[in-house]
């Protein structure tokens, strides 16, 4: 029962970190239809900057999370605007060979910069240990990751269904030109939602350190995990990337506790069974 415990906690933190990292890359291909293969790179950024935060300039956790998420974005801006704007509404091969240069652009700035070495962000002492639950302990660091999964679920939702800004998001991708006719200003709405894109990205590569650790070829390593659970849960639905997440978190926790010869085999199955029935993904936007 202990390990069924275990592998529970650690699916579910798993798949939480994968959907704060991945939901960004929802947003840019769902709904500003941009095929974003750079965005792994994003996360590492974030854990680079996070680490450098915590060991060179001796700040907290707290403030080494903030650090990455505005230093992420900080540098994302300049790259959306004389990159990324470029290949909006461009052929899908076209932002494929953008983004994927731009991704070891990052790789090889990274290494440069701060060495090929694996970095570590340390945990502050609140989220080291487990917490008693009364009928069994959990790592808090689990917990953390998972309340943060949920924070982050919930607040997008909110910001995209229920506020202004995500009216003019959705106006934006639906008609561009008549948004715009009608005062949107499209080019803010699409650096907007890149920053959020980028920052929940930073956020998921720091907060997931302890699950899915940043080394230099971080970009490329789980490149394909973030698109897959992006194709399985539908590219642009908040509901289909979290289901999509905790799916495929657990059947690969799973399948790693008791049979990890197989490596990523039932994670990989499991993709290819449900895109046979699901073809636009969980949750798959029909447009």
């Amino acid at each position: 029962m202990q390990t069924v415990f275990s592998i529970a906690v650690d699916a579910l933190a798993y798949g939480m970190v994968l959907f704060v990292i991945s939901i960004g890359l929802s947003v840019t291909m769902g709904l500003m239809r941009v095929v974003n293969l750079a965005h792994g790179a994003f996360a590492m950024i974030g854990g680079y900057i996070a680490s450098y935060a915590a060991h060179d300039l001796g700040l907290g956790y707290g403030a080494a999370v903030i650090a990455a998420v505005v230093g992420t974005v900080v540098i994302a801006i300049p790259v959306e605007r004389f990159l990324y704007r470029r290949i909006y509404g461009a052929p899908e091969l076209t932002q494929v060979l953008m983004t994927i240069g731009i991704t070891f652009c990052i790789i090889g700035i990274a290494n440069y910069v701060f060495g090929p070495t694996l970095k570590t962000i340390p945990l502050p002492s609140g989220l080291q240990g487990s917490a008693d639950l009364g009928f069994r302990t959990i790592p808090v660091h689990r917990l953390f990751a998972i309340l943060c999964g949920l924070a982050v679920a919930g607040g997008l939702w909110y910001a995209i269904e229920r506020t202004g800004f995500g009216v003019k998001l959705r106006a934006s991708v639906d008609n561009a030109a008549m948004a715009a006719a009608l005062g949107v200003r499209t080019e803010i709405i699409y650096a907007l939602s890149f920053a959020v894109a980028v920052g929940l990205a930073a956020f998921g590569g720091v907060v997931g350190a302890e699950l899915l650790p940043v080394e230099p070829y971080y970009a490329l390593r789980y490149m394909v995990t973030f698109l897959v659970v992006v194709s399985v849960g539908g590219a642009g639905s908040i509901p289909g990337a979290l289901i999509a997440c905790l799916v495929l978190g657990g059947i690969d926790t799973t399948g790693r506790y008791l049979m990890p010869e197989f490596g990523e085999f039932f994670f990989y199955l499991a993709v290819i069974a449900i895109i046979c029935v699901f073809p636009r993904g969980l949750a798959g936007r029909t447009k």
